[in-house]
């Protein structure tokens, strides 16, 4: 089970689309100060936490002081939130923070950010080159496209389709051999053919919902080739 602490005017984003933190293995815990995050991070020892740099009481720069110079609070990773102005993003800095994002908060950024973190590996995830045929929906409607590389966090795709950074999808792909792969997706990137407007364009998604099983098959898979 992996915990997360959040400040509450924070929690609907990651809690929209039907991400992963609605999966029964991520507890998401709500907090309305840094101060009621810290007390509540000394009792359940959070995985993550995720708050604004300033917050009435306490700001996210004790915060951090806090939690990194107790050898009992430090592993946490934290995600601060923020203004884009120079100051700020020089203060998350010296939060020590593992990532920081401004605002207007793009959902599909944050989430991936704390997939990344929650998902800690001793290795990184490897990513094969590999075309498949895929199919999908984002908001009912159908979309075909062909994969260009894959991992188990995520891949890249190319479709006629139109999509958008945080556009949510719902897609399936069969790797070679019997196994058939299904997941939700968030789009955070995308690359679209500028010289050819009419040409289909390049999606990088991040899993956001996919099944242990279909984890572990990937991953077989791109380790043995």
């Amino acid at each position: 089970m992996k915990k997360v602490i959040i400040a509450e005017d924070l929690i609907t984003i990651v809690e929209k689309d039907k991400s992963f933190f609605n999966r029964t293995d991520i507890r998401a815990i709500s907090a309305a100060t840094n101060e009621e995050i810290l007390a509540l991070h000394r009792t359940e020892r959070a995985d993550l936490i995720i708050t604004n740099l300033d917050l009435l009481e306490m700001n996210a720069e004790n915060l951090c002081a806090l939690i990194r110079n107790d050898d009992g609070l430090r592993s946490v990773s934290i995600i601060i939130v923020c203004a884009e102005t120079a100051a700020n993003l020089q203060r998350c800095i010296h939060c020590k923070a593992n990532a920081f994002i401004t605002t207007p908060v793009n959902h599909a950024v944050l989430l991936q950010e704390a997939y990344l973190l929650l998902h800690v590996t001793p290795r990184r995830s490897c990513r094969i080159d590999l075309k498949l045929k895929m199919e999908g929906k984002s908001r009912e409607k159908p979309f075909t496209g062909l994969t260009e590389n894959i991992s188990a966090s995520g891949m890249l795709f190319r479709s006629a389709a139109i999509f958008f950074e945080g556009d949510s999808i719902r897609c399936s792909f069969s790797l070679p051999g019997p196994t058939r792969i299904s997941a939700s997706a968030d789009i955070v990137r995308v690359l679209k053919n500028k010289n050819k407007p009419f040409a289909k364009h390049l999606y990088g998604v991040i899993f956001s919902d996919i099944s242990d099983n279909d984890i572990s098959a990937i991953n077989a898979f791109v380790e043995k080739h």
